[in-house]
């Protein structure tokens, strides 16, 4: 438990010796992070940049199940454009056609999903276009 403050000494001093004696202790030694720059002090602040922080990290999505599976969508298709193989772009098509597949069959809330599975070999001859053409 943390000391008090005891009665007489300034706010101030009182925590410069925490502070000190914390140093001392070797306390803030080896502290992840140490010698980097605080993320985001570039940014301006944003009162919830800790709950935003936290969906982030934990893979959380403010949108409703039916715009998020659109995301998903989009992102899937430029994933797919960006694989290294043929067998990647169907890995990546096969699984987002699933939940698609899902979503169709038991509508999730939020807009319309106004989505249909992915044609996985038109989008295969687009992948080998793209890659011979570059």
């Amino acid at each position: 438990m943390t000391e008090r403050k005891p009665a007489g000494v300034s706010f101030e001093t009182w925590v410069d010796r925490q502070i000190r004696e914390a140093e001392e202790r070797g306390s803030f030694a080896d502290l992840p992070g140490a010698g980097r720059p605080i993320p985001g002090l570039d940014r301006p602040y944003d009162a919830m940049w800790w709950i935003k922080a936290k969906m982030e990290r934990e893979g959380l999505s403010a949108l409703p199940p039916s715009l998020a599976l659109r995301k998903a969508a989009e992102d899937a298709r430029e994933e797919v454009f960006r694989a290294r193989s043929e067998a990647e772009v169907r890995r990546i098509l096969t699984g987002i056609n699933e939940r698609i597949r899902e979503a169709l069959a038991r509508p999730p809330e939020g807009p319309p999903l106004h989505l249909a599975p992915f044609d996985i070999d038109a989008l295969v001859s687009e992948w080998h276009a793209g890659r011979h053409g570059r």
